[in-house]
């Protein structure tokens, strides 16, 4: 890969990052500069960690899958370099974004994570949208298998146990 390549691949990421409003995912990054370039996986692995090393974006790990977000450095990054992305790729990105937009946003809202605290495990669920936490619980469990168990029901039922809360608090006595 040539140093111009791989700057490409990084003024991508950064482009992509700046244009939405929640983090991103490895596998959701990739899925776009992997169609673009299918032999592009290890040269997008250096991609980012050459981004985060200059913290033009920020990694945060929850369970098994890393999210990333842009800095104010990698905003400043893509406001000064944009020019080197040629408009056909920025249209693919912006039209990637448009209609993968809330498939993105419900992978990078909805998380869940679990850690053990002394002989018990805590399962911590979360609802975001735009960076704001609309609802996060933390339940202690037993075994690591149930914190596992809640964390991964989390996926599929967050949206209804967030209504059945919010229904519960607000009904009137």
């Amino acid at each position: 890969m040539t140093n111009e390549g791989l700057v490409l691949y990084k003024l991508m990421v950064l482009y992509m990052l700046e244009r939405v409003d929640f983090p991103l995912t490895v596998s959701q990054i990739s899925q776009f500069i992997l169609d673009f370039n299918p032999s592009a996986f290890f040269d997008l692995q250096i991609a980012l960690n050459e981004l985060v090393d200059n913290d033009f974006i920020k990694p945060r790990t929850e369970r098994n899958h890393t999210l990333y977000e842009i800095t104010e450095q990698g905003k400043e990054a893509v406001e000064l370099f944009e020019f080197k992305i040629a408009d056909s790729i920025k249209m693919d990105i912006l039209n990637y974004l448009r209609d993968q937009k809330i498939e993105l946003r419900n992978e990078s809202a909805i998380s869940s994570d679990y850690y053990p605290s002394g002989k018990e495990y805590i399962a911590q669920c979360s609802i975001k949208e735009r960076n704001q936490t609309l609802l996060e619980i933390k339940i202690s469990v037993p075994t690591q298998e149930q914190a596992i168990h809640i964390c991964d029901s989390w996926k599929d039922k967050n949206e209804e146990i967030y209504q059945y809360l919010i229904t519960e608090i607000w009904q009137e006595s």
